[in-house]
């Protein structure tokens, strides 16, 4: 079996993973792994799955954009090919960044352009910005890998260094 991702987008709502699902479901795909939430009233879903030797892909795009384009959604399917590059990434160590403050363009940029300077990969990223000036009412929340040989202090500074942001990071366990 090969993978693919399956991208779902469009205003929410009721039925959309079930509509998917159930044609990925009678197509034989397996559901490997998802992702969904609802930004503002839009739905986004990735889903990756397995998808049989025999199921020609135009086969299964007919299908999806049949079943979701009559819901106002729109299908997107990108295979994943193995590079196999025979190098892995440090896993690093898992750690949430959460910025707390007021909303202003380039927010985001900045805080990973200083965790990307310091080659911290973004797993995660949660962000609820409600406007206005009131400092608690404009949360970010990044979960991170920091590699085992970055200086956490140096990090710790240059986050918390960036103006007009009060920055906290904390460490979570992992059972």
């Amino acid at each position: 079996m090969q993978k693919m991702i399956v991208s779902v987008l469009g205003k929410d709502r009721p039925g959309i993973i079930a509509a998917v699902t159930r044609i990925l479901f009678e197509t034989d795909c397996n559901i490997e792994n998802v992702s969904q939430t609802i930004l503002q009233n839009e739905f986004s879903g990735i889903f990756i799955v397995s998808i049989p030797d025999h199921l020609p892909d135009a086969e299964l795009h007919r299908r999806l954009d049949q079943a979701l384009s009559s819901m106002g959604l729109h299908v997107y399917e990108k295979w994943i090919v193995d590079t196999d590059e025979g190098t892995l990434r440090d896993p690093g160590e898992p750690f949430v960044v959460t910025t707390k403050g007021p909303d202003r363009k380039g927010l985001v940029a900045a805080i990973t352009g200083i965790l990307a300077a310091h080659r911290v990969n973004v797993t995660n990223l949660q962000a609820v910005f409600k406007g206005g000036d009131d400092p608690n009412a404009n949360i970010m929340i990044y979960e991170v890998d920091i590699p085992s040989n970055t200086d956490q202090a140096a990090l710790r500074r240059a986050l918390r260094d960036k103006p007009r942001n009060s920055i906290w990071i904390y460490r979570f366990s992992i059972s």
